[in-house]
């Protein structure tokens, strides 16, 4: 994978982790704040890898996709 199509990646999985994680915290931090930090990170990490990979990335995927023009194959 190139350089820029990685740096891409990596602010899709950025625009999605950080309102993602800030919304669980702000949601659970008061039952979460009972239990011991290794206990509450495996559960925000059940929670929210599944949500971001299956629904916030293709998410922000489909968003992009609607605000860029259609190049098509043939026509470089």
């Amino acid at each position: 994978m190139k350089t820029k199509a990685r740096l891409i990646a990596s602010l899709k999985i950025w625009v999605v982790i950080y309102p993602a994680l800030t919304l669980f915290l702000y949601i659970f931090r008061e039952p979460l704040a009972l239990v011991p930090l290794y206990i509450r990170t495996l559960v925000m990490t059940l929670a929210l890898v599944p949500l971001i990979v299956f629904i916030g990335v293709p998410f922000v995927d489909f968003v992009i996709r609607q605000f860029t023009p259609k190049i098509s194959k043939g026509k470089q």
